[in-house]
């Protein structure tokens, strides 16, 4: 009998016990699970820009086009790119996009790595965006590749006064050519006038030292384009946005373009890298290398839009949705479209970034 109780005590235990242990488990199994953190995904009031800015890396048509070099990206070339491959490439931006924007979509959408106007036509109005009224302003530009750089806005909360595309001519290289940079002015939320640049710069590709002169040249550029605008007005709001393919800290973005890590102290003309306050590491960026994220991906800003954030408030958006298993070199990496040649189905080599202003 005095056995019996003991056993009859110990299953009593183990049946309260069945109680509490599920709700715990949830709850660490809760803990466990990668879930992205929004920091602020409600509605937005009518004086608060989002902007996003996103490599969509190779965002073309399967047609081709005699004047660029895009035969990897039709059917009969290396990544045997079609029709239905550029549809599913268009509704994973839409959801990368509308994630982004949480309650409601992003007000302003920087875009580079699209080949021409009828992707974004198709990604517009083909897809979940559809309902938004995004509009479109995209150039061709001379890039070798036919890629280009565009901006979606929705005109409820930014109307453009102009847009034009500002072409790069390499002095040291005058048969060289790469993307445009894309300059729009507008008034953002019925309340004030922001000036954009979003950029492309040249890439590595060839050697990263090799190339420092064209990132340079690009970046002396877009310098002398922000201190004009600064020169008429020192009020001018000075938004820079893209992918320069160097870190902050490297020549063309510290030295050149002058874009500081350091929101204390800014002088008139000072730019400030939001990237700054991202909390970049070696495991956290918007393009993984091996082992080690980078940030390439910019939004840089003049002291006056400045004053319409905070220092801390670009956000790298890196939802486990656009993140896959690394089994090369640990962790995890961006979900890409083609791995080599080989069709993945995913989203993009990078993750995209944004940032609210309040005007």
């Amino acid at each position: 009998m005095k056995f019996g109780f003991k056993y009859l005590f110990f299953f009593s235990f183990c049946s309260l016990v069945s109680f509490t242990l599920p709700a715990q488990d949830m709850q660490v199994a809760n803990q466990k699970k990668p879930v992205y953190q929004h920091p602020d995904a409600n509605k937005r009031a009518d004086t608060v820009l989002r902007v996003m800015f996103y490599n969509v890396e190779n965002l073309f048509d399967p047609r081709e086009d005699s004047i660029t070099s895009d035969e990897e990206y039709q059917p009969t070339g290396m990544r045997g790119w079609t029709s239905s491959r550029l549809k599913q490439k268009q509704i994973n931006i839409s959801k990368v996009v509308l994630a982004v924007g949480g309650w409601e979509p992003p007000d302003l959408i920087g875009f580079c790595e699209v080949e021409n106007f009828s992707v974004l036509y198709g990604l517009t109005n083909y897809t979940a965006l559809k309902n938004f009224g995004y509009r479109i302003i995209h150039f061709d530009s001379p890039d070798p590749r036919g890629i280009d750089v565009a901006l979606l806005y929705r005109p409820e909360k930014f109307r453009v006064l102009k847009s034009i595309p500002i072409k790069v001519r390499f002095p040291f290289d005058t048969a060289s050519r790469t993307r445009d940079i894309l300059f729009v002015k507008g008034i953002a939320c019925k309340r004030d006038t922001v000036n954009i640049f979003v950029n492309h710069w040249p890439s590595k590709f060839g050697g990263a030292m090799a190339t420092i002169p064209r990132r340079n040249y690009v970046a002396s550029v877009i310098r002398k384009l922000a201190d004009s605008l600064l020169a008429v007005n020192p009020d001018s709001k000075i938004l820079i946005m893209g992918d320069l393919n160097e870190s902050p800290y490297e020549e063309g973005v510290a030295k050149i373009l002058r874009a500081k890590m350091d929101s204390i102290n800014l002088l008139t003309d000072d730019l400030y890298n939001m990237l700054a306050g991202a909390g970049l590491s070696w495991n956290k960026g918007t393009i993984k290398f091996h082992e080690t994220w980078d940030a390439i991906d910019h939004m840089i800003v003049s002291r006056p839009l400045l004053s319409k954030t905070t220092p801390h408030s670009l956000h790298i958006f890196d939802a486990p949705f656009l993140l896959q298993d690394d089994e090369a070199w640990f962790g995890k990496k961006p979900f890409r479209t083609y791995y080599g040649s080989k069709y993945l189905g995913g989203f993009s080599d990078h993750l995209p970034v944004y940032m609210d202003f309040k005007f």
